[in-house]
């Protein structure tokens, strides 16, 4: 049950709907996450009324085309199955939307299954 944010600098529909497409893709093949488990929110930014910021981080330069992708879960996946996940969203942002490899920018947030209601005011995860 994933909780998907995806916020891109310069970017419409036209690239924002591949790039939910490709995380979206990515949990599925990598950590099993059933296919029709999607919650995402997909936002691009104008550079005028809003905008995002980076820098060269840790040696990794990033321009125009980056993309933040935050993904909140439930916790309990081991670190090897993480890194596949970021490595698939990355070639698959590449693949699907022309994103540089570079410019995708993954973090994860882990929660506890108490910590989730998906509708109806009900913790449907809290047993």
């Amino acid at each position: 049950m994933p909780f998907v944010r995806i916020d891109a600098f310069g970017t419409d529909a036209d690239r924002l709907d591949p790039l939910g497409r490709a995380v979206h893709d990515a949990l599925v093949e990598t950590l099993g996450i059933p296919a029709n488990d999607r919650f995402q929110v997909l936002t691009g930014h104008d550079g005028a009324r809003t905008t995002l910021r980076w820098d060269d981080y840790l040696g990794v330069h990033r321009d125009e085309g980056i993309v933040f992708v935050a993904i909140t879960l439930r916790s309990g996946r081991p670190a090897e199955r993480k890194r596949a996940l970021y490595r698939r969203i990355a070639e698959l942002a590449e693949a699907y939307a022309a994103t540089e490899p570079r410019n995708v920018f993954v973090t994860l947030t882990e929660n506890d299954s108490p910590d989730w209601s998906l509708g109806h005011g009900i913790a449907q995860y809290a047993r």
